[in-house]
């Protein structure tokens, strides 16, 4: 994706524009409603974010691997033996 950017940037300046016109361009400049798109934007990249955070909160809250078996034996079966 960066590479993109960068070729972007390249081709712009070939075609003799300065670094201002070619970011108004990769901005959503060109479109009716600039500001908009900018803002859905970064809505949706802070969206992304939040659901990776939540994702991976929900994802470490198990105890154990998946496949693995597990120990059902409790504190109070250790106190019948005696």
């Amino acid at each position: 994706m960066f590479k993109q950017i960068f070729q972007l940037y390249k081709i712009g300046k070939e075609l003799g524009l300065n670094k201002k016109e070619i970011n108004n361009l990769l901005i959503f400049d060109n479109t009716k409603h600039p500001t908009l798109y900018l803002v859905l934007l970064i809505v949706a990249i802070v969206g992304t974010g939040i659901i990776a955070i939540i994702l991976s909160i929900v994802i470490s809250r198990n105890v154990y691997p998946q496949g693995t078996l597990y120990s059902t034996v409790k504190r109070k079966d250790f106190k019948r033996k005696r």
